[in-house]
């Protein structure tokens, strides 16, 4: 009996915590494809996607908990295939952007918004790591939050290129890079799926 009561403790711990990161990566999500949307940084907007596919993947993660194994790796399996997915959208329109004639970034806002950006990711790393899970569904969000610290990292950098260079060139570049790095977590994540 007291086992059980502590598989339902740490389910329901593992619900919250996957609430809150949820919360904060859509909440970043809208704050990022807004302002990506209207600074015409595609940096941001790459960012602001893999925001969504994080949100998707604490979504489907909450499902998972207290679920079997299989139900769980199934789970990182769906969260990787979203990701590649996204990816690959986002890969074309850096592609359309470097091909066609693209106007500059606003690269203050680039820098301001990567910066809260990175502080709230950083928040659900610590959050993530605080849990010592070493189930899939847990392992998955914690590379997915990683690989966004480094992403908004280098989104400020492509920012301050950007007004040292005068280029859209740096925005363009780190948009590229994010989804490479998107990519290479989808695969990360499908092989915790197996």
């Amino acid at each position: 009996e007291q086992t059980f009561e502590k598989v339902i403790s740490k389910d329901h711990k593992q619900k919250k915590l996957l609430w809150a990161v949820l919360a904060i990566n859509f909440a970043f999500f809208l704050i990022e494809i807004t302002t990506g949307l209207i600074s015409r940084s595609m940096g941001l907007v790459a960012d602001s996607l893999d925001m969504l596919a994080d949100s998707f993947v604490y979504g489907i993660s909450l499902l998972a908990v207290g679920g079997t194994i299989a139900r769980k790796k199934k789970t990182a399996t769906v969260a990787g295939l979203f990701q590649m997915t996204l990816a690959c959208i986002g890969i074309v329109e850096v592609l359309r952007r470097f091909f066609g004639v693209e106007r500059m970034p606003d690269s203050a806002t680039m820098i301001i918004v990567s910066v809260l950006a990175l502080i709230a990711n950083a928040i659900c790393l610590y959050l993530l790591q605080k849990s010592k899970s070493e189930e899939a569904h847990i392992q998955a969000s914690m590379i997915f939050t990683s690989n966004d610290v480094i992403i908004n990292l280098g989104v400020i950098v492509a920012g301050i290129l950007v007004i040292w260079l005068n280029s859209s060139l740096p925005d363009l570049i780190i948009g590229a890079i994010v989804f490479v790095l998107v990519i290479q977590g989808a695969i990360r994540i499908l092989k915790l799926g197996k």
